[in-house]
């Protein structure tokens, strides 16, 4: 099979994480979410807690400080360093490209989309869904109210809105941005997994 990337941007609650793990099991490729973390973490000798605090969000540049010492070649965090954003998003960044360059993959998140607008290979994906229907899983996943749920839905989804708009030149959910956007409450899940392995095999 030709080398097939896939970037998987998503609204909270809609989905996104389970479409891409089961597009990456059907395809049998490799999947990265949180896992980057720990990748760019040991990639760069920085702490991952770091990476953490940081994923998927910016102060906008307000984080100013020096990274003491800081090489790709494995420099070692101490604990009294601090790392700017963009430094932080730059090895992230680094990290992304490498992993597609090296194997096919489906990649959830974290600007994947725009980090690798040039590689002919990747295919990128918006998932979005009804309020009504991300609430529910929320909820079916973490022991929180209604209330909750949707404080935390749209709390994330302007965070993650954020991060991307900061970091790139588009606008994160704007159908412009991706080459497919799908509903997952108009569709279901298991249907938005067909439709993008459709999608990749008429693209290619």
């Amino acid at each position: 099979m030709e080398k097939v990337i896939i970037t998987i941007g998503r609204q909270f609650g809609s989905g996104g994480s389970e479409i891409g793990k089961k597009l990456a099991d059907n395809l049998n490729i490799k999947y990265y979410d949180k896992e980057l973390i720990q990748l760019a973490a040991k990639e760069s000798g920085i702490c991952p807690e770091l990476f953490e605090k940081a994923d998927e969000k910016t102060s906008g540049g307000l984080l100013q400080a020096f990274a003491m010492g800081f090489s790709m070649n494995g420099a070692l965090y101490q604990p009294n360093d601090y790392f700017t954003d963009a430094t932080l998003f730059q090895v992230q960044s680094d990290v992304i490209r490498k992993i597609a360059a090296e194997r096919s993959c489906v990649i959830v998140g974290r600007c994947a989309d725009y980090i690798l607008k040039d590689d002919p290979h990747c295919t990128s994906v918006f998932i979005h869904s009804s309020e009504e229907d991300r609430i529910k899983r929320i909820i079916g996943k973490n022991p929180v109210t209604e209330k909750e749920a949707l404080e935390q839905m749209r709390k994330t989804d302007k965070t993650r809105a954020s991060y991307y708009n900061y970091y790139t030149d588009k606008t994160w959910g704007a159908a412009m941005s991706y080459h497919l956007c799908l509903n997952s409450s108009v569709i279901g899940t298991d249907h938005c997994v067909r439709l993008i392995e459709e999608f990749i095999k008429n693209r290619f």
